[in-house]
């Protein structure tokens, strides 16, 4: 008797099928959730770290990333500027985190603001530096200089106008993985609006620089959500949590995440979507959702006579090139049995040693005889010296 198939991800039963099912995610964070923990308490108990402490939270360490897998590529080129998304649950709730901010200049108008009252002194605090691009093209494009910098800091911030600048200027030092690679904050102003409609800003108009209000508040928005980092490829990796929370505040972390990468990256939104999954740094990734279609467009499938037409021209350029390719086996066979045949006819007849050493002895004495005569015609064309005349006195 048959067994009967299950899904491996649940279906909504009401609304559309293009919407994550609540329960599923809840079920697959769980699991993994509880297996993470499984494969730690193993791990110590075989080899215990002298070195850990017993501080809440020291499994922050270990990130919990949503896996989504796309029909087609969400860019064609790679993207250096990280896309932000907010999330009900903060990742980085730490009040010990150093943060560097580099600015556009001048780069005193925003050391000013971050030293003022009005900014908020918890986050000032942990404000260490405020850094001006011109700063960075003078101090920090050595390697070492980059190094230090790098190590100093645990977030950097940089302002959007000026970020797409840091490739080039921080090199591999900041961008060579996406750990501390700099997040875009706005430090400007919101722009006027008109019905809805932002109003392009004249250039002198307006103040320089954002209240410390609203760039105290671009920056924990940046530092409290998570980042997209997006590349020429159908799979993207987004960090939605921790191993040390529980179930229950991942999930709603995945489902927030999940819906905000669809809605403003996925072209086509939910029918851009192959597969959502959840994993850990060295776990397998659990499916909280698979779509049913492999295609992105009715017109990415062919009926069946144009399958078929497709299959019978693939199989008739299939039968040539083995065709061809016999051919030129049967021409190689025939040219190895000719050579074959001319080696057997071509073999040496057993020779006469007398009868050899007799034409070795021919051939010396008819050698030397050639030099002999040779050096005689040398001496025939050399001239002899003649006698020198007594001159005659007078």
């Amino acid at each position: 008797m048959a067994t009967a198939s299950t899904a491996l991800t649940a279906k909504v039963s009401n609304g559309s099928p293009y919407q994550l099912s609540q329960e599923q995610t809840l079920k697959a964070s769980t699991a993994l959730l509880k297996h993470i923990k499984a494969t730690e308490k193993a791990s110590t108990e075989s080899k215990p770290n002298l070195l850990s402490g017993d501080e809440e939270g020291e499994d922050e360490s270990v990130a919990i990333w949503l896996q989504l897998t796309t029909k087609k590529h969400i860019t064609d080129t790679k993207r250096l500027k990280p896309g932000k998304l907010s999330v009900p649950h903060p990742l980085n709730t730490s009040s010990t985190t150093i943060i560097c901010l580099i600015t556009a200049d001048p780069q005193r108008t925003y050391k000013d603001i971050v030293a003022s009252p009005a900014f908020p002194s918890e986050l000032g605090s942990r404000i260490t530096k405020v850094v001006g691009i011109s700063k960075i093209k003078a101090k920090w494009t050595q390697y070492e200089a980059q190094r230090k910098l790098y190590a100093e800091h645990d977030i950097f911030l940089a302002d959007d106008r000026i970020v797409t600048l840091l490739p080039k200027l921080l090199g591999k030092t900041f961008y060579k993985n996406t750990t501390k690679r700099p997040i875009p904050v706005t430090l400007l102003p919101p722009a006027p609006r008109t019905e809805g409609k932002r109003i392009a800003r004249a250039k002198g108009d307006g103040p320089q620089a954002a209240t410390p209000q609203q760039i105290a508040s671009e920056i924990e928005k940046a530092i409290r959500g998570t980042l997209v980092h997006l590349t020429p490829s159908t799979n993207t990796a987004v960090k939605v949590g921790y191993a040390s929370w529980d179930a229950q505040k991942l999930a709603e972390n995945v489902d927030a995440v999940a819906g905000a990468m669809i809605e403003k990256y996925v072209p086509k939104k939910w029918r851009g979507v192959k597969s959502i999954h959840i994993k850990g740094p060295t776990t397998a990734a659990l499916p909280i959702w698979l779509a049913d279609e492999l295609w992105v467009d009715e017109a990415d499938v062919v009926d069946e006579e144009t399958a078929k037409q497709i299959t019978g021209a693939n199989v008739g350029k299939k039968r040539k090139a083995i065709g061809g390719e016999e051919g030129e086996g049967e021409k190689k066979k025939g040219k190895e049995e000719e050579k074959k045949e001319k080696s057997k006819k071509q073999k040496l007849v057993p020779s006469n040693d007398d009868k050899l050493d007799k034409e070795i002895a021919l051939r010396k004495e008819k050698l030397k005889k050639q030099k002999e005569q040779a050096v005689l015609d040398v001496e025939d064309d050399v001239p002899k010296p003649t006698k020198k005349a007594k001159k005659s006195k007078v």
